[in-house]
């Protein structure tokens, strides 16, 4: 087996960045691209849906073998890879950090990413303008889960405990995007433990090379 991965998808996704984290935590050598087996891969074409059925990113390339959906993909690099343990080994641990996963990549993706960010990023509004109708339906999702996480923070300095899990490296690319918002200051004006949260995750080396700018492709 091949020491190194290939994550398929754009380095401005959430969760191609949580794989990058999960990466470069554990110092496993990666590529990033749209591509697979060193040809360019249109998303949403027969060769994308080849490789994930529901046409989705990332996709992880380890070899011949082929593994999506963030949780997973971050399960199968911290088992199958040296490194720091991005998992705890007690049981209780290991399936608060396995809930909380299954949370951030469901619940919170849908409130933060999928129904508030994305309006920003790529707005829907006539000319290209940003719907703040939508913005305003989003909002009190955005509020729901932003709370819900500043109370679990009040456990330790991370998402389970104050180690740094797989959790966090789902966490982390979608709170730093939010936190990069002109409204930031207020979305977070209730949650000062979770403001401190995101200062320490893009404190670590790992956040500092994939928490980038993001290239929208744009002209």
């Amino acid at each position: 087996m091949t020491a190194s991965v290939h994550i398929v998808g754009p380095q401005f996704s959430t969760f191609v960045r949580s794989v990058q984290l999960c990466c470069e935590e554990k110092s496993i050598p990666y590529t990033l691209g749209a591509e697979a087996g060193g040809r360019p891969l249109a998303i949403h074409s027969p060769e994308h849906y080849a490789l994930h059925p529901f046409g989705k990113v990332p996709i992880l390339l380890h070899g011949e073998r082929r593994l999506i959906e963030t949780p997973s993909i971050c399960r199968y690099l911290d088992a199958a890879f040296d490194g720091p343990a991005l998992q705890p080994a007690e049981a209780w641990a290991r399936a608060q950090t396995d809930q909380w996963t299954g949370v951030l990549a469901g619940y919170v993706d849908q409130a933060l990413v999928r129904r508030y960010l994305l309006e920003f990023v790529f707005p829907k509004g006539e000319g290209g303008a940003i719907r703040e109708d939508a913005v305003a339906e989003a909002r009190p999702g955005v509020d729901r889960v932003l709370a819900l996480l500043e109370r679990q923070l009040d456990e330790g300095e991370h998402l389970v405990g104050d180690d740094f899990t797989i959790a966090d490296a789902i966490a982390a690319p979608m709170l730093d995007y939010l936190a990069g918002l002109p409204a930031a200051e207020e979305l977070f004006a209730e949650t000062p433990r979770l403001v401190t949260y995101i200062e320490r995750l893009r404190g670590r080396p790992a956040a500092r090379r994939v928490l980038v700018a993001p290239d929208l492709g744009r002209d």
